[in-house]
């Protein structure tokens, strides 16, 4: 059973951007973090980061099964600033129909109030936010257990 993470742009500064806003941890340790913990729930995980939201679509495009020789069975993604304004997103996460768990570092409510809208929240198994990297590992354990239940992983 194969899982994609997805991040989006700014996320490969993490450790440098606004430490005090999103911590000193860098997405390499909260990668390989969660490809551990995918492990132990006996799940593969692919991840990729990209600053450009063309990538990002086709990279959601690239997991349809089949086709393109995956068989992605959740996406896990940190949209970044494209959570609030890419309609393209949207489209393919909902083109390919694979369950998928938006989840955040910060907890976006609480922030500017153009954070608070999602272009991908109301199509996701959950939402996770405001729990800095333990974020990642939340949304894991939680898409998880949603696939589980529908007998897809385990």
């Amino acid at each position: 059973m194969r899982l994609l993470l997805l991040n989006g742009p700014n996320l490969n500064l993490l450790g440098l951007r606004e430490p005090g806003l999103y911590g000193v941890i860098t997405l390499a340790a909260i990668e390989a973090d969660l490809q551990e913990r995918a492990a132990d729930l006996g799940v593969g995980l692919t991840c990729f980061q990209s600053n450009h939201e063309g990538a990002l679509v086709d990279r959601i495009q690239a997991a349809r099964g089949a086709e393109s020789g995956e068989d992605v069975a959740g996406i896990l993604i940190n949209a970044g600033a494209f959570t609030h304004t890419s309609v393209a997103i949207r489209d393919a996460l909902l083109g390919v129909a694979i369950p998928y768990v938006e989840l955040h570092l910060s907890n976006v409510h609480a922030r500017e109030s153009f954070r608070h809208h999602s272009y991908l929240a109301d199509r996701a198994i959950g939402v996770v936010s405001g729990f800095g990297p333990a974020s990642y590992r939340l949304a894991l354990e939680g898409l998880v257990g949603h696939l589980q239940a529908r007998g897809g992983v385990g």
